[in-house]
């Protein structure tokens, strides 16, 4: 469980300063640029065990390693206000229908800075038609979308997304977040993010070229500052909602691609050509500049050495460690002109990097 003593942010802070200054002193970082979070409520997801105790039940959490002593939460101060104010009524209302709280053990949330609310209920139990008039009646009431979950089941009351509205740089930007996709969970981080990220790209005539896009996160704030934006992911999903916010925005000058970098790195070198790649005019891009926001895993050899043949390279990490790996291959080649540190996870050891690099 996360321990929040927003007197404690700012020393806690200057320690994951001080510990990624030294851990990336070897590329002559310099100054870091560090961006600050919300000391409470930041986070736009959260999800929490529902526990049972008589006739009642409760959010709850565990410490790490025990799954039987739960903690009851009725105050979580890292997440969004709007996800602190539904969490008690929530939980009225469930406890209140018995077809709602039966087999219920666990629920998810995701809110956006827009307003929206999107509510998860899993069982161990199927759904039926029952489940869904008593689930819609709170739908109703709260001013909320919900999603039931069980066992090969998943059941829509009305949709399966959010929509998130960003501002980077002044300019309004919306993304569609869909349920159990990946989103950035602090969102004012991730607007200082998008305007660093903007504020390294400097070749107006040429194209970017973005592996790991997600949702068109970076992509379409980026848009503007090229001429043509190319995007791979791997994920259906995401791809799908990277399209619906490219069509939102009326944004023209990016196109995305579901390949893995991987995949995209064995077509790029010749040694398999992808039919979803080909016909895309990649052969007569001119990517000055190539972004990248793996997992957790970092880049594989063959992709950082992919990278590494061109000028620019903006790359966005949530793992130090494997950051630091990529940075050893890639300042063969490369130097590290800036690097930010963006605290989209306080009060824990997490944090996200970014680096700015130029080739030799």
């Amino acid at each position: 469980m996360h321990q929040v003593i927003p007197e404690q942010y700012s020393s806690l802070l200057a320690e994951k300063q001080s510990r990624i200054q030294a851990q990336f002193a070897q590329f002559h970082v310099g100054d870091i640029e560090v961006f600050t979070s919300e000391p409470t409520h930041f986070r736009q997801r959260a999800e929490f065990r529902i526990w049972h105790e008589g006739e009642e039940c409760f959010h709850a959490m565990f410490e790490p390693g025990t799954k039987t002593d739960p903690i009851k939460i009725t105050d979580f101060p890292i997440t969004s206000l709007a996800i602190c104010e539904l969490m008690p009524k929530l939980i009225q209302a469930i406890n209140s229908e018995a077809i709602l709280k039966h087999k219920l053990f666990q629920v998810e949330y995701l809110n956006t800075l827009s307003g929206e609310m999107l509510v998860t209920l899993i069982y161990h139990k199927q759904l039926d038609d029952a489940w869904i008039d008593a689930a819609k009646k709170i739908k109703q009431e709260l001013g909320i979308h919900i999603i039931g979950r069980a066992r090969k089941m998943r059941l829509l009351l009305d949709q399966d997304f959010v929509i998130e509205e960003l501002n980077v740089d002044g300019k309004s930007l919306k993304y569609q977040q869909i349920e159990a996709s990946f989103t950035q969970p602090n969102a004012k981080v991730n607007e200082k993010m998008l305007s660093w990220a903007r504020s390294c790209a400097s070749e107006p005539n040429t194209d970017l070229l973005e592996l790991y896009c997600g949702n068109g996160n970076f992509s379409l704030a980026l848009a503007d500052q090229y001429r043509s934006v190319f995007a791979t992911e791997i994920s259906k999903t995401s791809i799908n909602a990277a399209n619906f916010a490219k069509a939102e925005n009326q944004i023209e000058n990016v196109t995305f691609a579901r390949v893995s970098a991987e995949e995209f790195t064995e077509h790029m070198n010749g040694t398999h050509l992808r039919k979803r790649l080909t016909g895309l005019g990649l052969e007569d891009a001119n990517f000055e500049t190539v972004l990248v926001d793996p997992p957790r895993a970092g880049l594989d050899e063959a992709s950082c050495d992919m990278i590494s043949r061109y000028p620019n390279i903006i790359y966005i990490s949530c793992n130090p460690d494997t950051l630091e790996q990529n940075l050893k291959q890639l300042s063969k080649t490369h130097v590290v002109k800036r690097f930010a540190m963006f605290d989209q996870f306080p009060y824990t050891h997490h944090i996200e990097c970014g680096a700015y690099l130029q080739a030799k």
